[in-house]
């Protein structure tokens, strides 16, 4: 089978493979939407391109950049069928990685959640800014390389990106949990909460072979009570050894003294008043409390560290993924276009009101590239596997959609 018959071939399924994906659909957030277009570089879709610039900037429809494409390697068209379904698999998969990326980014700046559109940068620039002046990258992605290996490079990258950021997310997560966890402790009443932070060493009789120091919670309104009742729970406590920690609106904390072989009688004699006596273990509270204080930095270190991985590699997916889409514009546009490479691309983004009109427009200025397009609409049922499967929607030109919109990932 010759190259033309196949490449008419391969048009004729995608014209029966409707795809469902977001390119031909619009977020709400339109101003975050761009379409990216390839059209024939001959005279008459020149001619058209020309036209339906001149007339989308009259009405107002949207904006058009020019979308610089390299001169990349073709191969054989059965390498660049294959190629075009792993790209379109590698657009998704990038895609889902670069939202994880920002999500994750949302999460972890908690309380600057709303500064995430300034940290979510490529190369130092806005999205919008790097898409609608993007330049490709040839350090990174050396056209002298085919289609296929620049894939395979952009695959292993974005991969490399989504084990690490689990490693990473789930490691900072561990150990903000950890934190969280001893930090809850800290929190309730003073009946059943941590007293880590609370009591000190100098505030208890240590190493005595006789005393001992319990700590007591009393209720706000019998403070009275207690001071005038603490002495008398036992012969063997010592006068006057009570004192007051921390005070609270429902209830406060106090310290009294007393012989070791009187605590039972204390016990049950502080439980008629309604005073409860808390077990206290100063070695473990000490521990909780430094397990706090080294989880406190050591979340302070990690989220340092961690937003700055963050950003450097949303902003390495990112930018791979425009990548991809180009990718995907250079070998859609020469399975459809055919030999020798001869098509021009432009990048639209739509104004929010007008985004049907600027699609009828679209379709109206090239239906001659495929006059059956529209008709390949409302034939559903043919769903022909392996053939530009992914997000892509048939139209009589090549369209990819671009949502850079990050406030749906948050």
């Amino acid at each position: 089978m010759g190259y033309i018959t196949e490449w008419r071939l391969y048009c004729e399924l995608l014209k029966h493979k409707e795809q469902r994906g977001r390119s031909g659909e619009v977020g709400e957030d339109v101003m975050s939407e761009f379409w990216l277009i390839s059209v024939p570089l001959d005279i008459a879709s020149s001619q058209s391109l020309e036209k339906f610039k001149r007339a989308a900037a009259k009405a107002g429809l949207g904006s058009s950049f020019r979308f610089h494409m390299p001169e990349l390697k073709v191969g054989t068209l059965d390498v660049l069928l294959g190629v075009a379904d792993d790209l379109s698999r590698l657009d998704t998969h990038a895609e889902g990685v670069m939202q994880k990326t920002s999500q994750c980014m949302a999460e972890v700046m908690e309380h600057f959640n709303d500064k995430l559109l300034e940290n979510a940068l490529a190369n130092g620039v806005e999205l919008a800014t790097y898409l609608t002046k993007f330049q490709w990258d040839r350090a990174k992605y050396p056209t002298a390389l085919s289609v296929k290996s620049l894939t395979e490079i952009i695959s292993k990258q974005v991969s490399q990106v989504e084990m690490e950021l689990k490693s990473r997310s789930a490691a900072y997560s561990s150990v903000k949990a950890s934190l969280q966890g001893l930090e809850r402790r800290t929190e309730g009443s003073l009946q059943t909460r941590t007293l880590a932070g609370i009591v000190k060493k100098e505030d208890l009789v240590l190493n005595s072979e006789y005393l001992t120091t319990l700590l007591v919670v009393v209720p706000r309104s019998g403070d009275k009570l207690w001071e005038n009742t603490y002495e008398s729970m036992s012969q063997f406590v010592v006068p006057r050894s009570s004192r007051k920690l921390l005070e609270e609106e429902d209830a406060g904390i106090f310290t009294v003294t007393l012989f070791k072989k009187a605590v039972r009688e204390f016990k049950a004699k502080a439980s008629v008043h309604k005073f409860t006596v808390r077990e206290f273990n100063l070695e473990e509270t000490e521990k909780q409390r430094q397990e706090m204080s080294r989880l406190s930095v050591e979340k302070k270190e990690q989220y340092g560290t961690f937003v700055r991985w963050l950003k450097v590699n949303f902003r390495e997916v990112f930018v791979a993924w425009i990548h991809i889409k180009a990718l995907r514009v250079f070998a859609e546009s020469v399975l459809r276009y055919g030999l020798p490479v001869s098509f021009q691309t432009l990048l639209l983004q739509p104004e929010k009101k007008h985004v049907k009109r600027l699609r009828e427009e679209l379709q109206f200025s090239f239906t001659h590239l495929d006059p059956t397009a529209a008709a390949s609409k409302s034939d559903m049922s043919l769903d022909i596997p392996g053939v530009n499967s992914g997000q892509q929607e048939y139209y009589s030109y090549i369209c990819y959609s671009i949502n850079i919109n990050l406030q749906g990932c948050s």
